[in-house]
């Protein structure tokens, strides 16, 4: 089900009871899901030049270093740490970015527990791109990580 190159031989009724092995309430409690496509031969065999690791480790550690210095005397160490209490403190939403959370909130009928982790990975969206407010671009990116929630469990 979802292969670009194969077509799904499941009956409706076999890909709904395979979708009910988990929960709306499990999927709540995962920071991020997302769906991965086989990989295609030309990919694997593209000599383009991607990111490297040490510029990724780079970023990562500046990111651990922002997180390091705000939650410093909390007793938290990272993001996934947040409480609720905290995320009203830290997770700074802009304008936009709050207007874009509400309609997603709205739209795809996210439970509360949806709407804290997507401010946590927001808010680390944010730290990785440098950025002390979440802006619409973080909320958009952390939404993608919910893509569950949104093609198989009707929200």
């Amino acid at each position: 089900l979802g292969d670009r190159r194969k077509q799904c031989t499941c009956t409706p009724a076999q890909i709904n009871q395979y979708h009910s092995r988990i929960s709306g309430p499990l999927l709540d409690r995962i920071d991020l899901h997302v769906e991965v496509m086989p990989v295609e031969f030309a990919d694997l065999n593209d000599r383009a030049k991607a990111e490297p690791s040490s510029a990724i480790r780079e970023r990562v550690n500046a990111a651990r270093k922002i997180q390091n210095e705000r939650y410093a005397g909390t007793g938290i160490t990272c993001n996934a740490m947040l409480t609720p209490a905290f995320l009203h403190q830290f997770c700074i939403l802009t304008e936009g970015a709050q207007n874009m959370l509400k309609t997603a909130f709205e739209r795809m009928g996210l439970s509360a527990r949806a709407y804290d982790r997507i401010l946590k990975v927001a808010r680390t969206i944010a730290d990785l791109d440098g950025s002390e407010d979440i802006d619409v671009q973080h909320i958009a990116e952390a939404l993608q990580y919910r893509s569950l929630d949104r093609k198989y469990w009707g929200n």
